[in-house]
């Protein structure tokens, strides 16, 4: 679903007259990929970097100029994934974080999968941003991968009572802003109209792809 989803926010937020405004797009959504989370913690031996990287290797074949991958935990392959192929890999971490920076962020918090905390992937760039930063506690980090996991991987509506608990102990750590970094929880803002305290990486990712290609973005948040 982030994938389709990905996809309407490239269309949806594109100034476009006609069909040839929009950006030409190839997408790859192969739901066999082993799950990052599981390999990146050693519970699972199931190495995606092997599909990843083949499938990069399919779409720059079929005339990809530019890649974008709506997974933030799958960034933890970045830099080894951008060294198998030609050409450039957006990197929704680091644009997310240089986003939040925009806004003003003091201090931000992070939502997203265990594997994506433990790699260390936004906590590197907030501080190569100079920005402040925070996970949950293990308790809050348990209840957001049951949303994640149990709720909508599962297809279900998140529970937005334990969401909220999660993200009130982010601001009792002082986060002023809260990163969205897993692209299950960008559902959650598309179907609960969470507003402009939530960065949505997704959006940030479309919005740097349509740009990327030299057109116009509209209709995202501004604050």
């Amino acid at each position: 679903m982030a994938s389709v989803y990905f996809y309407e926010l490239l269309t949806r937020h594109t100034q476009a007259n006609r069909d040839q405004d929009h950006i030409d797009l190839v997408l790859n959504s192969r739901a066999s990929t082993p799950d990052r989370t599981a390999f990146i913690l050693g519970e699972s031996a199931d190495n995606p970097f092997d599909i990843m990287a083949a499938d990069a290797a399919r779409l720059v074949e079929f005339g990809a100029d530019v890649l974008a991958i709506p997974c933030n935990t799958a960034h933890y392959f970045y830099d080894r994934l951008n060294r198998t192929i030609d050409v450039p890999i957006l990197n929704m971490v680091a644009e997310t974080v240089a986003e939040a920076k925009r806004r003003g962020c003091r201090k931000v918090g992070l939502l997203a999968t265990t594997g994506t905390i433990q790699t260390g992937t936004y906590a590197r760039a907030c501080q190569a941003a100079g920005l402040d930063f925070a996970a949950p506690d293990p308790s809050a980090q348990a209840d957001l991968m049951d949303i994640i996991y149990g709720d909508i991987k599962s297809g279900r509506r998140a529970d937005m009572a334990k969401f909220g608990a999660v993200v009130r102990s982010l601001q009792r750590q002082g986060c002023t802003r809260v990163i969205l970094g897993c692209t299950e929880l960008s559902l959650i803002k598309r179907d609960e109209h969470l507003d402009a305290f939530y960065i949505d990486s997704m959006e940030v990712l479309a919005r740097n792809a349509i740009e990327t290609f030299g057109r116009t973005a509209i209709g995202f948040e501004e604050e």
